[in-house]
């Protein structure tokens, strides 16, 4: 009787058991009565209430809405099944009939929303700027609709928008658009927006991801005086601008216009005075250059197929602050004027053309903040002029055929922060005794390729304050250079980073600080001073003829990412202090005198072998000969008590396992045995 008491009762239980997962299963798998979440219906019925309902029309969706039921169930509502997040709403041709409230706007606390949806709703005012706070929002439709007034500022925050419809609003008072970036995923943007637009005065859809047709499709009826269309799929010059009269800003860089720039542009009645800003870069312009206005401050012209000579008309151009006419196919000399009749001149880039003969002293604007001509054929004498650009910053030459000494003027310009020398025949010593080689702010300095020779004082590097600490602050005359137009006329230069030849451009040069010096003649040791600039990311010092052991102090170097000494007369040991810099990605000490056992260090010895060859008394990882004597024993020894050391705290760690699983195993299995035996005996 006992026996069989207790099988029911294992049975009840069984069966409770079952029945409770089997109810517990149910519930975990039913939704929960309100997957709204409170705040989100709060919101929402917020929003309702604002509104005087145009009655019992059929497709009003807000009428079947009700305060005690879950808002995920209502019509035009989508929620996010697992957060009960309201996700979509969509309220097309409801017929709201009102404002939407910037005071109270309810909706702007649907922060998780992510399509809006109030197309022909009878709206009308102004739109509110809590807008803004719909971060997540990619989809805004509001055409159809009565809203005047501005568009609120705060449509700028919503960084995810791909898609907005406001067609059919009077936003009379909208006096300045900005769309550029903006990603509409490639589709079609309806243009015709801008004819209601008639207080508009300044337009900004640059790099507006579309496959609109802007020539064919964009009109203005307002005036407008400041227009951006930078990369923006046009072919044709835009016909539209033969109605704009009041333009003093025209940006219509980065698309595939041929031909010519139009006669008309400059006919304009008004256009010749007024304006200042034309960027016309990244084209496929030809010939002829087009005749500018007196009053332009601002002209890019560069990356296209312009030829022939610079004319002398832009010296008339005596407002002209920046003239970049980079990359084309000018020829001849530059033109002898910016000294005489400009001295507001403060951008001068001339960059990769085919321009030729001495650089003319009286093409020196004093004014000059960035002066960049490599990539020509110019020869002869480095200007002197530029002596008296005390505001100079930038400062390029490479791939010329200037021949001079190196202009120990430089130094005398406090606020010069990038010098490239590259590729020309400069030559002679680097140092003179008769006064410091003091940079403070200079963050690139590139005079390789060339015939300098000589050898360096110690403290050479000493008066480098910018590599040193990195605490230079920008003042105002660089924050204007970097100002207007700036992303227009990059700066480029080619600098040799771990083992290749790379393009730096734009704010790359805020990242960078390098030396380079190689491929010149220089003799003597290198200077321990160099171990001051601990901001120094690349340093290349290879082909010449440097003498001495490499200074200890490199390893101050803790941002070094590429370090070249190669090909040079270098003797005595590899620092292992170097082993420490942990940045430095890449090294090359080939062609030396260096011996010795190489530094064991992750950073070196994950270096190609060819990073070391040609040192006939350097061994060991990564060059395949080995130590020998007491430097191989050394590391053998070195080895093996490593492996001794392993072997030991293997040992220590195996016996306490091995004692515990076999303890865990005798509890468990004596446990099991133990359970077996009740679990037949209740069955039996």
């Amino acid at each position: 009787m006992h026996s069989c008491g207790s099988r029911k009762i294992i049975v009840w239980i069984l069966c409770l058991i079952f029945s409770l997962s089997h109810s517990i299963l149910v519930w975990a798998s039913s939704p929960p009565k309100h997957l709204c979440r409170q705040d989100q219906r709060d919101a929402l019925w917020e929003f309702k209430s604002e509104f005087h309902l145009s009655g019992m029309a059929a497709n009003e969706k807000t009428q079947t809405w009700r305060n005690n039921s879950d808002c995920c169930s209502w019509d035009g509502i989508t929620c996010d099944p697992k957060t009960g997040n309201v996700l979509d709403l969509n309220l097309w041709s409801s017929s709201l009939n009102g404002p939407l409230r910037s005071s109270s706007d309810s909706i702007g606390n649907l922060k998780y929303l992510k399509d809006l949806r109030l197309s022909e709703c009878n709206l009308f005012g102004k739109l509110p700027s809590s807008l803004g706070n719909l971060s997540d929002l990619t989809h805004l439709e509001l055409d159809g609709n009565g809203f005047t007034g501005e568009l609120p500022v705060s449509i700028g925050n919503l960084k995810q928008l791909t898609k907005l419809l406001i067609a059919s609003s009077k936003l009379i008072e909208l006096s300045s658009l900005d769309l550029s970036f903006w990603d509409t995923l490639r589709g079609d943007v309806d243009f015709s927006i801008f004819l209601h637009l008639k207080s508009l005065t300044s337009l900004d859809i640059s790099t507006l991801n579309t496959r609109s047709i802007f020539s064919s499709t964009l009109h203005m009826v307002s005036p407008i005086g400041s227009l951006a269309l930078a990369s923006c799929n046009i072919s044709e010059f835009p016909k539209f601008l033969r109605t704009q009269t009041s333009l003093f800003y025209l940006d219509i860089s980065q698309n595939q216009i041929k031909g010519q720039v139009p006669e008309w542009l400059w006919s304009l009645p008004g256009l010749e005075y007024e304006i200042y800003l034309l960027d016309i870069s990244s084209n496929a312009f030809k010939n002829p250059f087009p005749l500018l206005p007196k009053s332009i401050t601002f002209l890019s012209a560069s990356d296209n197929q312009f030829s022939g000579e610079i004319l002398k008309t832009i010296c008339q151009l005596d407002s002209l602050e920046t003239l970049v006419l980079s990359n084309n196919n000018f020829s001849g000399s530059i033109p002898r004027c910016f000294e005489k009749f400009n001295t507001k001149l403060t951008v001068l880039h001339l960059q990769n053309n085919s321009l030729s003969g001495e650089f003319p002293e009286e093409s020196v604007s004093v004014g000059l903040i960035s002066l960049d001509v490599g990539h020509n054929q110019l020869s002869g004498e480095f200007p002197k002029s530029l002596m008296n650009c005390t505001g100079l910053e930038f400062l390029n030459v490479e791939e010329n055929k200037f021949n001079d000494t190196f202009p120990f003027w430089l130094r005398l310009l406090p606020d010069l922060q990038f010098l490239v020398l590259r590729s020309n025949e400069f030559h002679g010593p680097i140092y003179s005794p008769e006064g410091s080689m003091s940079f403070p702010k200079l963050r690139i300095f590139d005079i390789s390729k060339n015939l300098f020779s000589g050898a360096l004082p110690s403290d050479y590097f000493s008066g480098w304050s910018e590599m040193s600490s990195g605490v230079y602050t920008p003042d105002n005359k660089q924050k204007r250079f970097i100002g207007i137009g700036f992303s227009n006329y990059l700066k480029s230069v080619v600098l040799a980073n771990k083992g290749l030849e790379m393009k730096l451009l734009g704010t790359s040069f805020n990242i960078y600080k390098s030396i380079d010096v190689s491929g010149n003649r220089f003799q003597g040791e290198i200077p321990k001073s160099i171990g001051l600039l601990k901001e120094m990311i690349v340093l290349n010092m290879s082909n010449n003829a440097f003498i001495g052991s490499i200074p200890p102090s490199l390893s101050n170097l803790t941002n070094l990412q590429s370090l070249d000494l190669s090909r040079n007369r270098l003797s005595g040991k590899l620092p292992p202090e170097l082993g420490k810099l942990t940045f430095l990605a890449w090294m090359n000490f080939s062609y030396n005198n260096l011996e010795g056992p190489i530094p064991q260090g992750t950073q070196i010895q994950s270096q190609d072998s060819s990073s070391f060859l040609h040192n006939p008394g350097l061994c060991g990882a990564p060059l395949p000969k080995t130590c020998s004597g007491g430097e191989e024993a050394t590391i053998n020894k070195d080895k093996e008590e490593d492996q001794v050391l392993s072997w030991i705290a293997a040992g220590i760690a195996y016996v306490p396992g091995v004692f515990c699983g076999f303890v865990i195993g005798h509890i468990l299995t004596s446990y099991r045995h133990e359970w077996f035996k009740k679990f037949f005996h209740y069955f039996s």
